[in-house]
């Protein structure tokens, strides 16, 4: 399911392609390009649930939450995101990428992924989904595209 997520987003989003496509065309063009029908509609409605996390009135506690409340992570979250990835979630609220808003859909949308392997660099594809779809978000998108496209490759420089 993730990898379809990565290709519509690589084709779709990140491509700044026509984004508008129905389902039946889109589902068409994930089975020609290799893709299981189950695994389409997982990551379909993964997308769809994302998009139902923006009505605060369905999910009031989404706006309920102080600027300076404390994230305590449930043992299935931490299986899920482990120490390296909470931390880079920690340094996106401290320099203002994320809020506690978009951290909590980052953490539910991470949390609904069908995947037994979940690293670090999934986390920031993940988010760069999230700030995309969250209408005001576009400055912390822009900064960490930024962030994760202009790192520096580790090792020594020559």
């Amino acid at each position: 399911m993730f990898d379809i997520l990565m290709y519509l987003f690589e084709n779709y989003i990140h491509s700044e392609s026509e984004v508008m496509v129905d389902n039946d065309t889109l589902t068409d063009e994930l089975t020609g390009a290799g893709f299981h029908q189950d695994e389409i509609y997982k990551a379909l409605k993964w997308l769809e649930k994302l998009a139902a996390l923006q009505d605060t009135e369905a999910y009031p506690c989404l706006t309920k939450i102080s600027n300076h409340s404390v994230r305590v992570y449930t043992a299935e979250e931490m299986q899920r995101l482990d120490t390296e990835c909470r931390g880079f979630l920690l340094f996106l609220e401290q320099i203002n990428v994320l809020d506690f808003t978009t951290r909590e859909l980052v953490v539910d949308r991470v949390m609904e992924l069908d995947t037994k392997e979940f690293a670090l660099d999934d986390l920031k594809w993940v988010i760069l989904m999230v700030l995309f779809n969250v209408p005001g978000q576009e400055s912390a998108y822009s900064q960490l595209e930024d962030l994760i496209f202009d790192e520096v490759p580790e090792g020594p420089l020559h």
